[in-house]
């Protein structure tokens, strides 16, 4: 099986029958594949193009993974969540943190030694406008370069070798001038472009996907979310959904009115890459405002699937997930690439997704044809499936329980007992795939919510949500918030599931020596087996919801993870939304052990309905900033 960004890249074309241009594009290209191919480094945010996580070293295996003990740790100075993880590319190591998005060259051959830091000047207004904590998902490495995305959006081009910046490019823009629009996400570099999405749906952003030259910075090409399909990228005979053409200015007529200006489908997940067939993958996310009721129609292209060529940006195919999303089901999440799925005794190049809302999807990444879509949360009740069938005027669409619509006639409804809650079966924390057991090892959140829409205004840089949420662990479950599964994603099935206390945040790493890594929101890095039995763990100082990930120097493998509490389900102790005593007081409320009191009531809703949701988490950890580098004894 071929796993793509982990394969030996072709060789160039002779010098003489290129052009200077195309062969510097080449040449920087072909570095990147190379260095990406080395398990030794980790190169690209999620390891290769296709998104798997997962890395051929075996130094570590399942025999000795027990004997797993901390080398070193970086403390990066910074509190708050620490996504993402660090790049290793030969001797050096490239560390990033949350705002002020600080990056740090360290020296692998001299205990972590700093080679150089970086830290942006940036308007610290933005702070206000993140809506869910000040995280960043990491850099990105091209042709010399460390590509940073800064909080203001700010795509900054540095000098891997002296931290020196080469260019800047700013991709969002003040609104009526105001700030709305964030970065949160880590970039891609592919072939000569750096790649870059934006966050600020719930700031009523209107979503796009940008790229960048590698060279100068300059943009080659931005695809809107919604909008005229000259901004959206869209040839509306050519560009299909489900295989059939998506007609003219879909991104408009699905929307009343103008709304589509300020209609969300931010982009700051991740992004997958398809070299042969020069596809970019990714996920929009939810449209704005949070009240559906105020947005009549299905709000194309949020919730989408989006499969873009990557040297003009125009659209090949898009698959809505959720239409006329009334529950904030980003579909933001990692797209993972896998070659040869067999699917009804059929080999296909397939894209699988697992969606906040709760499905996993497995398509054909060529023609975005589904394949499948189901439920990798059992307790998932907002729909009771998605209907299969080419020849349904419902093909592709879930097929929504009306107890659990947020939208009722217009008018406001407290809707209970949705499951999963706005943060989804699984939000951005990538899954991992491994090409010896062809199963997926997803981290995943056990969580459900009440909701109640209210009408809201828009007014550029202010908030612009239009709901109140509370979220709780699903109720008659095994009672934690959390669950790390193996999926089938050809036959759409959990293989097996281990319970956490609560959600799974961090990205899991599958290996060649047969163990899966992953952490959790007190502080836990565990290793399991193929079959999910536990056979390490350990505490770092702080939650964990960074990704894990691999690298080898001197001859040995290392495992290496950022610690650092917070993100949404983080953001009752990252935004200093919650103490310990607030913590308590609600717990009681909820067990009925006391009345709730007016603090407790407010800590429910708090942080779009997080901080209630997991109060009990300033039990068990708070904030902290340190990467943590594990290895077997000498």
């Amino acid at each position: 099986m071929r796993i793509l960004g982990k394969f030996a890249y072709l060789p160039m074309a002779a010098a003489g029958v290129l052009t200077a241009t195309i062969a510097g594009n080449a040449l920087a290209n072909d570095e990147l594949k190379a260095l990406a191919a080395d398990p030794k480094n980790w190169a690209m945010p999620t390891g290769d193009y296709a998104n798997t996580r997962f890395s051929k070293l075996n130094q570590i295996n399942k025999d000795n993974a027990k004997d797993l003990q901390v080398k070193w740790t970086f403390s990066t100075g910074v509190l708050r969540g620490h996504e993402g993880g660090p790049l290793v590319i030969g001797d050096v190591m490239y560390v990033h943190t949350p705002f002020p998005n600080i990056v740090y060259a360290l020296d692998l051959k001299n205990d972590g030694k700093i080679l150089w830091k970086y830290e942006p000047k940036q308007d610290p207004s933005v702070i206000a406008i993140m809506c869910c904590d000040t995280v960043n998902r990491g850099p990105a490495y091209g042709d010399g370069k460390i590509i940073l995305y800064q909080a203001d959006t700010m795509v900054t081009a540095l000098d891997a070798k002296t931290g020196k910046v080469a260019w800047q490019a700013q991709n969002g823009e003040k609104i009526d001038g105001s700030l709305s629009e964030s970065g949160t996400s880590a970039p891609m570099v592919v072939k000569d472009k750096v790649i870059v999405g934006v966050s600020g749906a719930e700031y009523g952003v209107r979503g796009h996907l940008t790229a960048y030259n590698l060279s100068d910075g300059k943009r080659a090409w931005r695809a809107y979310s919604t909008g005229p399909d000259s901004e959206t990228l869209i040839d509306p005979e050519k560009t299909t959904h489900l295989g059939k053409p998506v007609g003219k200015d879909s991104g408009m007529n699905t929307w009343e009115g103008e709304q589509w200006k300020t209609g969300g489908g931010t982009t700051w997940g991740w992004y997958a890459y398809d070299p042969e067939l020069n596809l970019i993958y990714y996920g929009t996310g939810n449209p704005s405002t949070w009240n559906p009721n105020q947005r009549p129609g299905d709000n194309r292209w949020s919730m989408t699937i989006f499969a873009r060529d990557a040297d003009t940006g125009m659209a090949k195919w898009a698959y809505q997930m959720t239409p006329h999303d009334e529950w904030d089901y980003d579909g933001v999440n990692e797209m993972i690439l896998v070659d040869d799925m067999e699917i009804m005794g059929q080999p296909r190049d397939v894209l699988v997704h697992f969606d906040r809302n709760g499905f996993g999807y497995t398509l054909d990444r060529a023609t975005g044809e589904l394949l499948v879509a189901k439920k990798y949360d059992p307790t998932v009740n907002w729909a009771t499936e998605v209907v299969m069938d080419p020849k349904s005027d419902q093909y592709g669409r879930p097929q929504v329980v009306d107890k659990y619509s947020t939208e009722h006639n217009g008018e406001d409804f407290n809707t209970t007992g949705v499951c999963p809650a706005a943060l989804g079966t699984k939000d951005q924390q990538p899954a991992t795939y491994s090409p010896k057991t062809k199963l997926f090892y997803v981290p995943t959140n056990h969580v459900c919510m009440d909701y109640e829409p209210y009408r809201v205004s828009y007014t550029a840089g202010q908030a612009y949500v239009g709901a109140t949420v509370n979220m709780y662990p699903t109720p008659n479950s095994h009672g934690g918030m959390g669950n790390f599964i193996a999926w089938d994603a050809a036959k759409g099935e959990i293989v097996w599931s281990k319970p956490e206390q609560f959600s799974v945040w961090s990205g899991a790493l599958a290996t060649e020596g047969d163990v899966i890594f992953y952490g959790t929101l007190e502080g836990y890095i565990k290793a399991v087996d193929m079959q999910g039995n536990e056979l390490y763990k350990f505490k770092t100082p702080s939650g964990i919801i960074g990704n894990i990930n691999t690298f080898e120097h001197g001859g040995k493998q290392y495992i290496a993870v950022l610690s650092g509490v917070g993100g949404w389900a983080g953001i009752g102790l990252a935004g200093g939304l919650l103490a310990a005593e607030g913590a308590a007081a609600w717990q009681q409320a909820v067990s009925g052990e006391k009345a709730p009191t007016d603090e407790s009531k407010s800590i429910a809703t708090a942080g779009l309905g997080a901080v209630g949701g997991y109060a009990a988490l300033a039990e068990y950890t708070t904030l902290g900033g340190q990467l943590t580098v594990f290895g077997l004894p000498d």
